[in-house]
């Protein structure tokens, strides 16, 4: 079960992230964790992207992590207006930092760390509005079975 693998502790540490991250942007960040991933990961972690309604925010620019913990299944996924902008191997940079903490089995760490990431190029091309800014989305991570 995810909840027996991301601790309340790990929670918390997770949701400062995405608190800290979107302090400077207009950009939403998701995470989402589940035990099992049918099919292809970045099939389902669209699936997960439409299910918590991240197509909807103004700029269209949500990101949702997405994490299979049995399968050892990670992606991270942008929305159309973040893809337009953020360099080529943004994603896979990501990718790549998270997968390294993941191996050493350090799962709160590794989210924090790409979500700080994702977070400093969101601020990049979608700066923190201060007229009326509104988190469009939940910060709270979503669990499946």
């Amino acid at each position: 079960m995810p909840r027996d693998t991301i601790t309340p502790a790990d929670e918390k540490k997770i949701i400062a992230a995405i608190q800290e991250a979107e302090s400077n942007t207009s950009g939403e960040i998701r995470v989402h964790v589940e035990s099992n991933c049918e099919g292809d990961v970045l099939d389902r972690a669209t699936e997960v992207f439409a299910d918590l309604h991240m197509h909807l925010t103004k700029q269209r620019n949500g990101v949702l992590f997405y994490v299979a913990l049995e399968d050892h299944q990670f992606a991270v996924l942008g929305d159309a207006g973040i893809n337009a902008i953020v360099p080529d191997h943004f994603w896979e940079d990501i990718t790549a930092e998270v997968i390294r903490n993941f191996k050493q089995k350090k799962y709160a760490e590794g989210l924090a760390k790409g979500i700080l990431m994702a977070g400093q190029q969101l601020k990049a091309h979608f700066p923190y509005d201060t007229k009326g800014d509104i988190n469009e989305l939940s910060d709270d991570i979503s669990f499946g079975d």
